[in-house]
């Protein structure tokens, strides 16, 4: 049996790095720094959302039926779903700016920016 991996931490809530991945096959282990994909930080639960919204091609009359919830709820979930996946055209979520903050500092802590780079980096996002 394979579980979801956690996108979060349990102790702080800020987004865990992948460290290591292995081959089932040939056991190959690969180990760095990765950061998860976009849906791998959705929790279950909007992953059931994006599942059915896939499965009923978008419709979401069809959604509706589907979860048994009302076209406002439908709504409400994709928004919230597009806003954790960085895709809202809202001025950008918090998922996304969390992100590129994460982004900064794991460049600084490669030494691909200095600090001084890396604060104004931060202080771009922080004023968008």
């Amino acid at each position: 049996m394979h579980y979801h991996a956690p996108s979060s931490c349990p102790v702080c809530g800020q987004t865990l790095d992948v460290t290591r991945l292995r081959c089932r096959h040939c056991a190959s282990e690969i180990t760095g720094q990765f950061s998860p994909c976009r849906f791998c930080l959705l929790e279950d639960k909007q992953l059931q959302f994006v599942e059915t919204f896939l499965r009923c091609r978008g419709s979401i009359k069809e959604v509706e039926k589907a979860l048994g919830v009302s076209y406002p709820t439908v709504r409400n979930m994709l928004e919230n779903t597009l806003g954790l996946l960085g895709l809202s055209d809202k001025g950008g979520s918090a998922a996304a700016r969390h992100e590129e903050k994460q982004d900064i500092l794991n460049r600084l802590s490669r030494g691909e920016l200095s600090a001084e780079e890396a604060i104004a980096s931060l202080d771009k996002i922080k004023q968008a």
